[in-house]
C-alpha cells in the first residue's frame, strides 16, 4: 500500500473507530455500578488503544514489569503516550485541563474517566489530589506526568511537585516509567514529540503517513517512596533518567 493510500485510510479507520468506541462507551458505562466505572471505563480505553496502535502502526516494547496499581510517573513527549501506557496496562490519567477540549482526543480523554487539573488555579491541585487518592485507592494505576507539558525528548523537564502529594499521603508503590520513540523516516522531536506552538490535526495527520512508529517503554520497580513530594519528585525524575537509551 502506498504511503498516500494508507494514511487516508488510517485517518478514515481511527476517525470511525473512535466514533464506534465513544458510542459504545456511552451505552455499556452506565450499567457498570459506581465503584467499578472508573475500571470500566480504564478497560475501555485499553482495548481501544490497543486496537489504535495497531491501526496507526505503533510497535510497543516494554521493558521491566509494568504496575497494576498505584501510582506511575512517566517522562511526557506526545498525545501518543496515553495511547502507548494504555495499550500495555489499563490505566487512569491526569491531564492538562486544555486536553479536554481537543478535537477527538479530548472526548476520548473524557470517556476515559480522566483526571483533570487546571494548572492556572493553585487551589485546583488539591481538588486533584483527592481524585487521584480516590482513584488509587479504588484499586487503579494512576498515570501522572509531572513535567507539566511534553518535550521534544532531549532531555526530561523538572518535575512539578504538587500532584505527588498523593504519594506522600497514601503511601502507595509509586514507579517510574520512561517513554521513547523512534522513527525510520523523519525527525522524532518534529515528528511524533508534540511540544511547543505545534498544531493537533496537521501533526496527527502527519503521523498517519509514517510506515511504523516504534515505542520504548521502560519501568521501574513499583515501591513506596518515602520523603517529602518534593524529595520523591526528584528520586522519580533520576530514574527516568538513568532509564532513558
Amino acid at each position: 500500500m502506498s504511503a498516500a493510500l494508507l494514511g487516508i485510510w488510517r485517518a478514515f479507520a481511527v476517525a470511525f473507530f473512535c466514533l464506534c468506541a465513544l458510542v459504545q462507551n456511552a451505552i455499556t458505562i452506565p450499567f457498570f455500578a459506581q465503584a467499578r466505572r472508573l475500571h470500566a471505563r480504564a478497560a475501555w480505553l485499553h482495548r481501544w488503544s490497543r486496537f489504535a496502535c495497531r491501526v496507526v502502526g505503533i510497535c510497543v516494547t516494554t521493558r521491566g514489569s509494568t504496575p497494576r496499581s498505584g501510582l506511575l510517573v512517566c517522562n511526557h513527549l506526545s498525545y501518543l503516550d496515553v495511547i502507548v501506557l494504555s495499550s500495555v496496562q489499563p490505566c487512569v490519567f491526569v491531564a492538562k485541563r486544555d486536553v479536554a477540549a481537543w478535537p477527538l482526543f479530548g472526548w476520548l480523554a473524557r470517556a476515559a474517566g480522566t483526571i483533570f487539573v487546571d494548572r492556572e488555579r493553585r487551589l485546583a491541585s488539591a481538588n486533584v489530589v483527592d481524585l487521584v487518592r480516590e482513584a488509587v485507592a479504588g484499586g487503579s494505576l494512576v498515570v501522572l506526568f509531572p513535567e507539566g507539558t511534553s518535550s521534544d525528548g532531549s532531555t526530561v523537564l523538572p518535575f512539578k511537585s504538587a500532584l505527588l502529594e498523593s504519594a506522600v499521603e497514601l503511601r502507595c508503590p509509586a514507579a517510574a516509567a520512561a517513554i521513547e520513540y523512534a522513527l525510520d523516516d523523519g525527525s522524532v522531536a518534529d515528528e511524533v514529540c508534540y511540544w511547543g506552538d505545534m498544531t493537533l490535526v496537521p501533526h496527527l495527520l502527519n503521523l498517519f503517513f509514517k510506515r511504523e512508529i516504534r515505542s520504548t517503554c521502560s519501568f521501574s520497580l513499583p515501591r513506596i517512596r518515602v520523603g517529602n513530594r518534593k524529595e520523591i519528585a526528584h528520586e522519580l525524575r533520576d530514574e527516568i533518567l538513568s532509564m532513558r537509551s
